[in-house]
């Protein structure tokens, strides 16, 4: 049994149609499906069908795929019982990372894991919460955050790790009505212009909570990703908004106040596929990112 072949239909299962596994993996479409049906005949199993334009898994396909992710947490486990026997948490270990948190996670992670002989290569992300679980095909670690203390949606059957919650308050202009007050109720704030993140974004469940508490809608003027552009418009008056306490830099013309009555806070995680969490070099990097998030909290 090839455990090439199992991981391919692993890839396959993960990415769902052969153009997506070869992008994914360097190879032309035409060399996926060679090597597709070369495992077909290694197995003596019809593998994938046709299914529309593309192809799909068969029941036999399915089992093996699902079969591939036991294959590969065993052989990352020997590699991490090999690293512990060489005292050497060595390697690459490829990060996918939330910008808003790794402001204040990555620079003391960073410094932590050079010194180790780990190179952390760092790709910032910013997507759903509902995305983030489709990130760890191609990374090792993907830093993800969710409004609730569960691992963040769609990431059920992978590892995760929680690692902080961070509050986060109203974002006001200091020149503002409400910014002399210590703290805000949703009733005060339900008039207001808003300048929101996209659906489906945990802060954006804020906005929602205050809604269902008073009965009104809010008005939104803005949907935007980029938490420094919300910040600079918040500071110039036009709308509040809801942004992170953490790393959100108050005294410029920005003031932060929390919400009472609201569910409010992002927590944090880590998450892996399970074979990379046994990674001697990415229970490494983990332990970093504990501590770092200990520290900011």
């Amino acid at each position: 049994m090839d455990v090439r072949h199992l991981m391919l239909l692993r890839d396959f299962a993960e990415r769902g149609s052969v153009h997506a596994v070869a992008a994914a993996t360097h190879r032309t479409p035409s060399a996926v499906s060679q090597q597709l049906k070369v495992a077909a005949r290694e197995f003596g199993a019809v593998l994938v069908e046709p299914s529309g334009r593309g192809l799909r898994l068969t029941e036999a396909g399915r089992l093996l795929a699902a079969g591939a992710t036991e294959v590969a947490a065993a052989i990352a486990q020997v590699e991490a019982h090999w690293d512990e026997f060489r005292a050497a948490p060595v390697g690459t270990v490829s990060m996918a990372m939330l910008p808003s948190a790794a402001t204040f996670l990555l620079p003391a992670v960073l410094a932590d894991v050079q010194a180790a002989g780990i190179e952390l290569r760092c790709h910032d992300v910013d997507v759903a919460e509902l995305e983030f679980a489709a990130l760890v095909a191609d990374h090792d670690v993907v830093l993800a955050h969710s409004l609730t203390a569960d691992a963040p949606a769609g990431t059920r059957g992978l590892a995760g790790v929680h690692l902080v919650r961070e509050p986060l308050d109203i974002a006001l202009p200091e020149g503002h009505r409400l910014a002399g007050q210590t703290a805000l109720e949703p009733s005060e704030l339900v008039d207001e212009d808003w300048i929101g993140v996209p659906t489906g974004f945990p802060f954006d469940a804020v906005l929602q909570g205050i809604e269902r508490r008073t009965g009104r809608t809010l008005t939104v003027r803005q949907r935007l990703k980029d938490n420094r552009l919300i910040e600079a418009l918040v500071a110039a008056g036009h709308g509040i908004a809801v942004l992170p306490r953490f790393t959100t830099p108050t005294g410029r013309g920005l003031v932060l106040r929390p919400l009472r009555q609201v569910p409010t806070g992002r927590h944090v995680f880590a998450v892996m596929r399970r074979d990379k969490a046994e990674r001697r070099a990415v229970r490494r990097v983990l332990q970093s990112l504990v501590r770092a998030a200990a520290a900011a909290a």
